[in-house]
């Protein structure tokens, strides 16, 4: 199993250290991912999207790009894959908690002091789009202990290539509760728009759902915030190519 902390990529003597990624911001002021040694008209790549504020990228470094690298790799082992996915995932979902309402508090320390925090408000609850959804229950429960989570199926039908919901059950007050909806790998997003309907068919508003995600297209980003612009997608990483073999490496069923 590879070192996660060692610097990726590294460099032989005489050798010039490789492109490092950068990011552009669009009108918009929206962070757009590219690598620096792409063409430079690439760089208008998602500077022509208007995804809105509600789009939100994490804050890009050597570790969430090395997880990147290494989920993205066909030699990486599945321990390895799981091993990274699971650390990639909680990233997401610990930013994803931020974008959680909250209230202030006043504590009493061991010492007997007040200390000025702040508590989550209560009323959350999680939602994962089966089956690859499902990886993201696991990070989600190891920081929200007590959560509830739903579950939609949602699979394309042969024939038409629609989204058709197979199954949805959701907590009873659902419609009262801001949902974390669990999708790893946003493609066309078509998945996505089917579900938050089934979640707005049940009372949820769409501007309480928070879509925790890992990788996605401009093309499935656009889709979904055009849908729904209240929605807040969250995502480490907008690339026209997305890892689709994801759940398939993850459960091991490649």
């Amino acid at each position: 199993m590879p070192c996660h902390n060692q610097q990726m990529n590294s460099v032989n003597s005489g050798q010039d250290h490789p492109v490092k990624q950068v990011r552009f911001a669009n009108s918009s002021g929206v962070p757009a991912v590219l690598s620096s040694s792409e063409p430079s008209d690439a760089t208008t790549l998602l500077s022509q999207e208007n995804l809105g504020p509600q789009f939100k990228l994490l804050p890009l470094n050597d570790q969430i790009r090395e997880l990147q690298t290494i989920i993205r790799d066909k030699t990486t082992s599945r321990g390895d894959f799981v091993f990274c996915a699971d650390r990639l995932i909680r990233l997401v979902v610990e930013e994803g908690l931020n974008q959680l309402p909250y209230s202030e508090c006043t504590v009493t320390t061991p010492t007997g002091y007040k200390y000025e925090g702040v508590k989550f408000e209560r009323g959350n609850c999680g939602v994962s789009i089966m089956r690859s959804g499902e990886a993201m229950e696991q990070g989600l429960r190891d920081c929200c202990r007590s959560i509830r989570i739903g579950k939609i199926l949602i699979q394309s039908d042969e024939e038409t290539q629609k989204a058709k919901v197979y199954y949805a059950k959701f907590p009873p007050d659902v419609y009262r509760r801001k949902v974390l909806l669990m999708y790893p790998i946003l493609s066309t997003g078509n998945t996505v728009i089917e579900a938050v309907r089934v979640l707005i068919e049940h009372g949820v508003q769409p501007r309480h759902i928070i879509l925790l995600s890992l990788f996605s297209t401009p093309h499935g980003a656009k889709s979904i915030i055009q849908e729904f612009p209240d929605i807040t997608i969250l995502t480490t990483e907008v690339h026209p190519v997305a890892p689709t073999h994801f759940g398939q490496r993850y459960f091991g069923t490649d």
